[in-house]
């Protein structure tokens, strides 16, 4: 399978690569002109492209017509997290981009046992992760990691934005599957998904996100760890609307 590359300089037929794909497409990988691999824009849309010419740190191609990626989902679910501690987040942001996640929000509350800390340089480090996976499960987009969000109200405040943000606690709530996939003529197509740190919510924190919107989901009789519930409810939300076939 062709290496996949992702750049937004796309247009009239042509391509270019320059940074640190480009080193690595011309210095690791010893790409040659005439040598084709993948090129996906910022859209979910991959081209073909054959290497033209190769410069220190520029990679330049010709591409095919452009096609709509495959391994997108129909879904756009934006993945709100509460920080775990001992680098569990980067196992749930890896993951998760394999899973088809559009966005990965971590965020404070009031029971998480992690403090904030260098978050702009922790920062960079997750959205490498997430490209990195992107490339290796073949993903048409670079899904995001924002900064942190420093408390519970700062979530609550976006949910407003979704057709459908789902709030899982630990105390239980309904069952996923009677609101997914929902109505046929209007299924929903931005999902927020809610899960919680080592330390759970607080009754508040519940209460404010079913103010704000949020439909509260309980996962069963078993109580799951912060780094698996993420997984295990995108997964789910990714069967039940038709994404894992």
């Amino acid at each position: 399978m062709p290496h996949r590359y992702f750049t937004t300089e796309i247009g009239n037929g042509t391509a270019v690569l320059t940074g640190a794909d480009a080193h690595h497409l011309a210095d690791v990988m010893r790409g040659r002109v005439g040598d084709t691999v993948l090129l996906c824009d910022a859209n979910a849309v991959e081209y073909t492209g054959t290497i033209t010419a190769i410069q220190p740190g520029r990679v330049e191609f010709t591409v095919t017509e452009g096609l709509p990626s495959a391994a997108e989902p129909d879904v756009e679910v934006t993945l709100y997290a509460g920080y775990p501690k001992q680098g569990k987040l980067e196992e749930i942001i890896r993951h998760s981009v394999e899973l088809g996640v559009h966005r990965v929000v971590p965020f404070f509350s009031r029971y998480c046992v992690a403090a904030p800390k260098k978050a702009e340089a922790k920062n960079e480090r997750y959205t490498r992760i997430a490209a990195e996976a992107a490339k290796q499960c073949g993903r048409g987009i670079l899904p995001q990691v924002s900064l942190p969000l420093t408390d519970f109200s700062a979530v609550c405040r976006e949910l407003p934005d979704y057709d459908l943000a789902l709030f899982f606690y630990e105390c239980g709530g309904v069952p996923l599957c009677s609101l997914l996939p929902g109505d046929p003529a209007h299924p929903p197509r931005r999902i927020a998904l809610i899960t919680g740190s080592e330390g759970g919510f607080s009754a508040e924190e519940a209460a404010a996100a079913a103010a704000a919107g949020a439909r509260t989901v309980g996962l069963g009789p078993r109580i799951l760890r912060c780094e698996t519930a993420p997984l295990a409810v995108l997964a789910a939300v990714m069967t039940l609307t038709g994404n894992l076939e």
